[in-house]
């Protein structure tokens, strides 16, 4: 799919990206180049080939949830420099 300067405008623009038009140029040609390429990529045969969510054969990272007392809110604000009623203080982020 040929990448226009056009089109590079406009997503450097969404971007917020200034670039000058020799940059402009060499972006429409090396994201056409891109496009190119996985467009190829795209028409490779892959009926063959077994789909893999990880190279790695890995199972049950994740521990198994147990309950346990948390901490106690007294001890988790007791170094807070402001707190109320066992809750930290803040300032207000939005007025």
């Amino acid at each position: 799919m040929a990448m226009d300067e056009t089109t590079v405008r406009h997503v450097a623009t969404l971007a917020r990206l200034k670039l000058s038009d020799a940059e402009i140029a060499r972006m429409a040609q090396d994201l056409t180049r891109i496009t190119d390429y996985i467009t190829q990529l795209s028409r490779a045969n892959v009926e063959a080939v077994t789909p893999t969510v990880h190279p790695v054969a890995a199972h049950d990272l994740w521990r198994a949830d147990q309950v346990r007392p948390s901490l106690p809110r007294e001890t988790a604000t007791a170094n807070a420099p402001e707190s109320e009623q066992s809750f930290f203080k803040v300032l207000p982020v939005i007025e």
